[in-house]
């Protein structure tokens, strides 16, 4: 049974909320599993369309990107020419990568029953009061991961696929990218972004543990962006026009990160008066 479905005033030994865990664990890894191996069924629309798009010219970021250099009369806008192929050189690479990149494809459809299954874990042992302001955290999560991925597969990995294509240290060397490269490459920065857009959810349960205050936020200001290019350097390709582009829509979480700290102090303090108003 789960926890959430359990009295209140039934006492649980550590030993079933170990048992407990273990099956929101493999729940959780089974429904990974189910799109992993649906992911891996479906090899022409994952691998074809989804993995090897951003390597293609006619991915929908490059034809966006030519349509918006017509608009504005800027033809360096527009990519119609990527400048490399992609080579297994390993007897195993296609296999492997096919297995590889169907267990991504599972952990990102999966994301949202998988954290769903463990914030029921979770949930049962807060204080009302943190519930209801924990209140619709599997949306939020979800939404933010998804947006993160989003922005990583059609912002990020293609306009770095580009730069890495094109970047050349003398003409007469080839860009022959082996497999294992290409698919970690586009794997780590989907994922990345989708895990770093988490930063606002992160700063608002820190605030709530009254680890975080907007004032700190703004005094660190400047120590944060060093460590989002840190960040971003750690989770990227090492290029720096990957980790710009990571960073940049890091910056902005931040700054909606202080917002939503400021908002959580103000609601707190109004409950605080509000509460000595009652006692009085």
């Amino acid at each position: 049974m789960p926890l959430d479905q359990i009295e209140d005033d039934v006492e649980m030994t550590f030993l079933d909320h170990l048992e407990e865990l273990r099956w929101h664990i493999i729940r959780s890894l089974a429904a990974i599993m189910v799109f992993a191996v649906a992911a891996f069924l479906a090899k022409g629309l994952v691998f074809h369309t989804i993995i090897l798009g951003p390597s293609r010219v006619d991915f929908w970021t490059y034809e966006m990107l030519c349509k918006l250099s017509v608009a504005l009369h800027t033809p360096a806008l527009c990519i119609d020419e990527l400048p490399f192929i992609i080579q297994s050189r390993q007897m195993t690479g296609q296999f492997t990568m096919h297995i590889t990149s169907s267990f991504v494809v599972g952990i990102i459809a999966a994301f949202p029953y998988a954290f769903w299954e463990i914030w029921r874990f979770i949930k049962p042992g807060l204080y009302p009061r943190e519930r209801k302001a924990a209140r619709g955290a599997t949306f939020y999560v979800s939404m933010l991961f998804i947006i993160g991925v989003l922005f990583g597969y059609f912002i990020v990995t293609p306009i770095s696929i580009n730069f890495l294509a094109n970047y050349q240290i003398d003409p007469t060397i080839l860009n022959e990218f082996d497999i294992i490269s290409y698919v970690s490459t586009v794997t780590t920065l989907v994922l990345a972004c989708g895990l770093l857009f988490q930063l606002p959810i992160v700063v608002f349960f820190l605030t709530r543990a009254g680890l975080v205050t907007p004032e700190l936020m703004r005094k660190y200001r400047k120590h944060a962006i060093i460590l989002i290019l840190v960040l971003g350097a750690m989770l990227t390709p090492p290029d720096p026009f990957s980790q710009v582009l990571v960073a940049m829509p890091l910056f902005a979480l931040y700054q909606v990160s202080i917002y939503i700290s400021a908002r959580v102090i103000k609601k707190e303090r109004l409950a605080t008066t509000e509460l000595k108003k009652y006692d009085e």
